[in-house]
C-alpha cells in the first residue's frame, strides 16, 4: 500500500454526506481539514475513533479544524451512525472506493486468517493550500483524537 504523503496534494473530491449533500474539498481552501478514513460505519473499533473526535471538536474547531470521516457506507448508513453516536461533523460516503484509492487507503487486509480488500484506518491533516501537512498511521483508535490534537498545538 503507498498512500499519500507529506507534501503530497491533496486529492479534490465531491462526497455524499450522512444529509446527502454534496461536499466539497475544494469549499475548505484557506482551512485546516482533517481526513480520516475508517473501515465500517457503527463497529466498535470505528465508533471509539469518531467518537474521539466528537469530543474534541470544540478544541480542534479553536485550531481551526475541520473534520471529514470518509468511509465506504452509504449516506443512509452514515445518517444513523450520526445520529446514534451524536457526532457533530460530516462524514462521507466513497462507495466505490474511489478517494480512498486516490489517497492510497484502500488495500489489502487481514483479519482472522482471511485476507481481503478494504480501507485502512489513516488520517490526512491537509493545509490551507491543500497539501499534506501530516499522515497519522500508527495509533490506536481511542488515542487518535490526542494524536491529532498533540500534533497540532506542537506546530
Amino acid at each position: 500500500m503507498n498512500f499519500l504523503k507529506i507534501g503530497a496534494i491533496a486529492p479534490q473530491f465531491a462526497l455524499q454526506n450522512q444529509h446527502d449533500e454534496t461536499i466539497c474539498l475544494s469549499d475548505f481552501k484557506g482551512q485546516k481539514v482533517l481526513v480520516y478514513f475508517y473501515p465500517k460505519a457503527l463497529t466498535p473499533g470505528c465508533t471509539t475513533q469518531a467518537c474521539g473526535l466528537r469530543d474534541a471538536k470544540a478544541e480542534l474547531d479553536k485550531l481551526g479544524v475541520v473534520i471529514f470521516g470518509i468511509s465506504p457506507d452509504s449516506p443512509k448508513k452514515l445518517a444513523q451512525f450520526v445520529e446514534k453516536k451524536a457526532l457533530n461533523f460530516d462524514l462521507l460516503a466513497d462507495p466505490d472506493h474511489h478517494i480512498a484509492e486516490q489517497f492510497g487507503v484502500w488495500g489489502e487486509k487481514k483479519f482472522m486468517g482471511r485476507t481481503y480488500d478494504g480501507i485502512h484506518r489513516i488520517s490526512f491533516l491537509i493545509d490551507e493550500q491543500g497539501k499534506i501537512e501530516q499522515v497519522f498511521d500508527k495509533f490506536k483508535t481511542g488515542e487518535h483524537h490526542q494524536v491529532v490534537l498533540d500534533y497540532l498545538l506542537a506546530h
